[in-house]
Order: C-alpha cells, then sequence, then structure tokens
C-alpha cells in the first residue's frame, strides 16, 4: 500500500486555492522508481527538491522495517517543517519520520554513495545545473536519477543540463500533465560554485555578489532592490551587536552586504528560509569582507529574534511558494516584523506596485508612507506604532 497522499498538508507554509502538498509529478516519480528504489537499500536513496514530503515520506513508507533513512534535501525551511509535520500526522506509523533523514545544505554528504536519486525539477536551470553536478561527482558511479515536475514549469533545455553531466538521459511518457526525466551514466561532476557580479550599487559602493543556483534572483542586481537602496537614509537608527540592522528575506544578501559597507561599524542580521538563498548571501558577505559584522540565519520570517529587538528593518518581500505565485507570503513576513521592530522602529520595504501593500502595512506594522515609485516598484516605510 502506498503512502495515503490525501493527508498530506503544506503547513506551516502558506495554505490556500491551488496550492497543493502534493501533485502528479510526485506520484509519478514514485511510480517511475519504484523498481529500482525496490533493488536497492534506503540508505542509497536520495531525494531532493520534495516540496511537502511527499516523495521522502512515500519512500520511506514503503521502506522495510529497520531501514536506515532515506536522505533528503529541501531548499526551503518551511519545507523541513512540513515534512516533519506531514510525518506525524500517520500515528499508525510511529517510526515513519525517523526513516527521513533531513540535511539542511546541497553537499557532498547528502548524495555520497547514492544509487538513487529522486529529484523534483527546480524552476532555475543554474540550480539544476548545481544539483546535477554535485550528484555526478558524489553518487554511486552506477545512479540513476529521476527528475520530474510539472510539463508547464519544464524545458527542453533541462535536458540539455542534465547531459552535461549524464552521458544518458531519457523522457518518460507524460502523464496528468506531468513528465520524468532519467539520468544515467555520471561524469564531469563538480562541486556546486557560486556564480560572481561586480556591481556599482546607489551611494558609489561597489559591491561583490555571489549566488548559487538555487537563490531567487541570480547573480544580478533586480531593479526593486536598487531603488530601495537609493532611497535609504543616510543616517539610520540601530546597527549595533544588541541593535543590528535586519534583512528579512535577505536572497542573495545584497543589502545586507550594502548595509554594511555603507556604515562600516553596523552590524547586521539577514535572514531567509531558502538553503540557497543563506549560502549566497554568506558568500556576498564574505567576498565584501563584511561577514564577521553580517550575521546569515535560515529562519521561517525571524522567529530566532526576540520582539521588539530592532530599530531598522528592510524587506523585499517574495511572492512565490514554489512554482506558485501567491499574495499569502507578504502578511506573514509584515507581521513578524512588526513584532520584532521596537516601538518607533521603521520597515523600509519595497513591492511589485500593483501588488497594493500599503493598507496592509498600516494595519499590520503602523503609519506608512511612500518614499518612491517607479512605473513596477513602490518603496515605503513603515513605522512601529
Amino acid at each position: 500500500m502506498s503512502l495515503p497522499f490525501e493527508r498530506l498538508r503544506r503547513t506551516p507554509d502558506v495554505e490556500g486555492p491551488g496550492l497543493v502538498a502534493v501533485d502528479a509529478a510526485d506520484r509519478l516519480l514514485l511510480d517511475e522508481s519504484a523498481a529500482r528504489r525496490a533493488a536497492c537499500a534506503s540508505e542509497d536513496l536520495v531525494v531532493i527538491g520534495d516540496a511537502y514530503g511527499a516523495l521522502a515520506l512515500g519512500c520511506a513508507w514503503e521502506s522495510s522495517a529497520g531501514c536506515r533513512a532515506v536522505r533528503v534535501h529541501q531548499d526551503s525551511l518551511t519545507g523541513e517543517r512540513a515534512l516533519a509535520a506531514n510525518a506525524a500526522r500517520f500515528p499508525e506509523r510511529p517510526d515513519l519520520g525517523r526513516r527521513v533523514a533531513a540535511s539542511p545544505t546541497l553537499d557532498a554528504d547528502l548524495v555520497r554513495g547514492a544509487r538513487v536519486v529522486l529529484l523534483r525539477l527546480p524552476r532555475s536551470l543554474d540550480a539544476l545545473r548545481d544539483i546535477a553536478a554535485l550528484i555526478a561527482a558524489h553518487a554511486d558511479p552506477d545512479v540513476v536519477v529521476y527528475a520530474g515536475g510539472r510539463i508547464k514549469h519544464m524545458s527542453v533545455a533541462m535536458n540539455a543540463v542534465l547531459g552535461e553531466c549524464f552521458s544518458r538521459v531519457d523522457v518518460t511518457h507524460a502523464r496528468q500533465k506531468s513528465r520524468v526525466l532519467i539520468a544515467h551514466g555520471p561524469h564531469d561532476g563538480h562541486d556546486p560554485r557560486p556564480d560572481a557580479a561586480s556591481l556599482d550599487t546607489p551611494g558609489d559602493i561597489a559591491l561583490e555578489l555571489r549566488a548559487f543556483g538555487g537563490a531567487f534572483g541570480g547573480a544580478r542586481l533586480d531593479a526593486g532592490t536598487r531603488l530601495l537602496l537609493a532611497h535609504l537614509p543616510a543616517r539610520i537608527a540601530g546597527g549595533g551587536p544588541d541593535d543590528p540592522f535586519v534583512d528579512l528575506a535577505c536572497g542573495t544578501g545584497v543589502i545586507g552586504a550594502w548595509l554594511a559597507l555603507r556604515h562600516s561599524q553596523a552590524f547586521v542580521w539577514s535572514s531567509d528560509p531558502s538553503a540557497a538563498a543563506i549560502a549566497s548571501a554568506r558568500a556576498t558577505a564574505a567576498a565584501n569582507h563584511v561577514d564577521e559584522r553580517v550575521r546569515v540565519v535560515r529562519d521561517d520570517a525571524l522567529s530566532l529574534r526576540p520582539a521588539g529587538s530592532a530599530s531598522f528593518l528592510t524587506l523585499n518581500p517574495p511572492f512565490h511558494s514554489g512554482a506558485a505565485v501567491t499574495d499569502r507570503i507578504a502578511p506573514h513576513l509584515f507581521a513578524d516584523a512588526a513584532r520584532v521592530l521596537r516601538p518607533g522602529g521603521e520597515l523600509w520595504c519595497v513591492w511589485n506596485s500593483p501588488l497594493g501593500y500599503r493598507p496592509m502595512l498600516e494595519r499590520l506594522v503602523g503609519p506608512t508612507r511612500q518614499v518612491a515609485r517607479d512605473p513596477r516598484f513602490t518603496v515605503t516605510v513603515s513605522t512601529r506604532r
């Protein structure tokens, strides 16, 4: 009997219409890999990119008692927590959670000796390139990679990227608008390497940017962040070790590194739920020689910071949850920013103008005024009540 998928939930990630915890691509990946998985030990099985645990728990559900754990890496911290919560939804299998070994980093230990890898195809070709090269470098020479996704999010370029590190890539028949690519024969593997870019940023600050493949936006300065940096005040409250500048949803770490370069004595706290973003932000801070003053943490919003512990906070809120576009992420981030800000503290935010976040910021944080606006983005500052 297969895992009862209908019990899976996205929590603590956002829930809502069109936002699902398991889809046809997950089921197809499990079905296509079933025979190969049955022929290998579970410790030789790795799952990468599992959104909410359908793949890892599906494999663990089918494994024999007393087996070692399936290795799994999820880029999103909320995905890790959703997997743990979903494992607990099966009281008839109290050992299910123990059969999954989560790894917060995409590294050699994750895939070393793997004979079967199940991969949900990432949106970014650069992310796929990093994953494929890592598997080719450290997995078993006979490894087979099953890489699947929804057809609307797939492209023929994905076949070519896998072909850079595998001698053969087969394509399965489509089922329920999903498809699986099967890669054999690893070669020319290597550990992930961040892309690098030298940026001229507002304030005449030269900044080195580093971005691993899975980091949103890549090795470039997006227009919204540039607009925000151009309008941040020259003098900012806080910045000490006990009252650092806070960059929420930091991505590749541009804002945190920029603040540390502009304010040479200031400390910065940067957070993001994405493992790729955290690796990128740490590499960006190191490349700019500010890593001793920029702390980068993987966190769901700002759960690791106490209430009323910051005077200044920046935010460029994401609006993607996996491949889905949603407006349900920003309220969670705004509310936690308000919790962490001291009374009178400021949240400087940039957002896509059509999203119209100002009333929400007024309600969740405090009085909000527009600082700048261009054809695409709006910059606001909200003062904590």
